[in-house]
């Protein structure tokens, strides 16, 4: 990641630039009101019309989705980590081919590392506009989205057509393949029953960290949510520390090896990089660059919290399976 001015490091939650048309069931009713946000990479978006925020990627990719009552993300995979954070709203996220496999709710601040090898969905069920954050590990996301048969063959219907190059089409507006191009093919009867089935045992012991359980850890030390020693113990390429108020050592001038993502969910944050200060609200994120002075510490009273995402050397890039 460039070595640029602090600001241009910021991107501000108020700031932020969706796209409506990022994914398949963009004209799928009940799907048709999402907005995507690409804060840090270009992500997986398979419209041209994605705005990026900041291209260089520091090992991973970090977006967003925001959704209005009951608006619903499709039936989907990946093949490198995807781990959510809810910002605003309630939210309900849920697995397996057709869905039914298992789920729960996550409320605001709730940590979800998904597993990897298994199609989930997220829906907002709360009664205002929610917006969640995500983690997608890889420079290139690992490649794309791979949608359930029934999603691209819905999506259809209503006049998207995805390419087997991960582009959509809209026959609405008049476009088509290009020629030699073909439609992305369906997964297979034999591949999709090489998908395992998961309950909630299964993953929510494993892969969910409750934000007040985060607090309570972080109420006087920095706490890992994610990695190696963490809540959650994973090593996908990156790892996540919960940051608050009154923990030790917080406000301190130190360096890293490693790029460093400052994500705030609670309160405002003074950011000092480099001889540059700013200040973070709830919503932004700040990217800083390896060995660089850096110091982070709350600007205000009541509940703060933050999450760090940092970049790891884990060559293998090992995430958990099912």
């Amino acid at each position: 990641m460039n070595k640029n001015t602090l600001s241009q490091r910021i991107v501000r939650y108020g700031e932020l630039i969706p796209c409506r048309t990022a994914f398949i069931d963009t004209h799928t009713p009940g799907s048709d009101q999402k907005e995507n946000f690409t804060i840090i990479g270009a992500g997986v978006s398979e419209s041209p019309d994605q705005h990026v925020h900041i291209h260089e990627t520091p090992g991973f990719n970090i977006g967003a989705a925001g959704q209005p009552p009951k608006c619903t993300n499709s039936l989907h995979t990946h093949r490198t980590a995807e781990l959510f954070f809810v910002h605003k709203g309630t939210w309900r996220f849920f697995w397996g081919i057709d869905g039914q496999d298992g789920e729960f709710i996550a409320q605001e601040g709730d940590v979800f590392n998904i597993p990897t090898g298994i199609f989930r969905g997220f829906e907002n069920v709360g009664n205002q506009y929610g917006m969640i954050m995500a983690v997608l590990g890889g420079d290139d996301a690992g490649g794309g989205v791979i949608w359930a048969p029934h999603v691209i063959q819905t999506a259809e219907k209503h006049g998207l057509i995805l390419a087997e190059t991960g582009r959509l089409y809209d026959t609405k507006k008049g476009e088509t393949l290009p020629e030699g191009v073909k439609p992305m093919p369906l997964l297979t009867d034999t591949e999709l029953a090489e998908f395992p089935v998961v309950t909630e045992k299964d993953v929510i012991p494993h892969y969910v960290a409750r934000y007040l359980d985060i607090k309570a850890m972080g109420n006087k030390e920095v706490v890992q949510v994610l990695g190696a020693k963490g809540m959650l113990k994973d090593r996908p390429g990156f790892e996540i520390d919960f940051l608050q108020a009154g923990q030790k050592n917080l406000g301190q001038t130190y360096t890293s090896d490693q790029h460093e993502i400052f994500m705030v969910h609670e309160g405002h944050w003074r950011i000092d990089v480099d001889g540059e200060s700013a200040i973070l609200a709830p919503g932004d994120t700040c990217a800083v660059p390896p060995n660089i002075n850096r110091q982070i510490q709350p600007n205000v009273s009541g509940p703060t919290g933050l999450f760090l995402v940092r970049s790891t050397n884990d060559e293998a890039g090992y995430t958990q399976g099912v």
